[in-house]
């Protein structure tokens, strides 16, 4: 599993210097229609590329630009770029996201911020932040108890249920890189998604989720390390809590 996790961020810091390298119009420039339905453009094109030839040794590959690549029988489930919009924007809220499935079950994940080099990893009991920056720190992840915000996720394209959090004291961002998002969920108050659940954008961040308070339906996802908060915007959407 080791040797899994270092090839995953031997291609994330690839990745990350080919960003800062690659002329940004052309890295920009539209190219063709992905298997998850959105246009790709140069970035997530040359992060796929990245990411195969890191990763194709330890399974079959399922991307969001190319869709199946490969053969093996573990699944690794990749999102080349995660908020291609933002890195176009030169907002630095974008990064990638890998999943690790055996036996139809996620065994590991990886989400990173290409804009600040956090790097979240869950693997092998543990789950902690390295940088691509400064490869020698590490810290474990834990939840942030004094935090005032949540993450919405298509929160315009949703004023109702915008405005409903709001009304019950709910306050959020909407950033725009749901793997992202989930990543940093254990600092967040609260991250709500609404939209088709693709697996190239949630695999890897509900994985690093695993210990929180999660939702998933055919169209939302609501994630929260506090108890009180999750039952409210359960409430909001007129759901039940799956686990009880």
């Amino acid at each position: 599993m080791q040797k899994f996790i270092e090839a995953c961020f031997d291609a994330m810091k690839e990745i990350e210097s080919l960003i800062r390298s690659t002329q940004h119009s052309y890295g920009c420039e539209p190219q063709t229609k992905g298997a998850g339905g959105d246009i790709s453009i140069g970035y997530d094109l040359l992060a796929e590329d990245c990411f195969v030839k890191h990763l194709s040794p330890f399974g079959q590959i399922l991307s969001e630009e190319s869709g199946y690549i490969g053969e093996g029988d573990d699944l690794i489930i990749i999102d080349p770029i995660d908020g291609s919009d933002n890195l176009k924007s030169n907002f630095p809220y974008y990064g990638a996201s890998v999943a690790l499935k055996r036996d139809d079950k996620t065994i590991a994940g990886m989400v990173c911020n290409f804009a600040n080099g956090d790097c979240f990893i869950r693997a092998n009991g543990e789950h902690y932040r390295r940088s691509l920056f400064r490869e020698d720190e590490r810290e474990e992840v834990g939840v942030n108890l004094h935090t005032k915000v949540g993450l919405f996720e298509k929160a315009g394209l949703h004023p109702g249920a915008a405005r409903a959090l709001i009304d019950i004291g709910l306050k959020f961002r909407a950033p725009g890189a749901i793997a992202l998002s989930l990543s940093y969920a254990h600092a967040s108050k609260y991250v709500v998604f609404l939209g088709k659940m693709r697996p190239y954008d949630i695999e890897a961040g509900l994985y690093l989720c695993e210990d929180l308070y999660t939702y998933v339906g055919e169209d939302i996802l609501i994630v929260s390390h506090n108890k009180d908060v999750f039952a409210k915007i359960l409430t909001i959407f007129n759901l039940t809590d799956k686990s009880t």
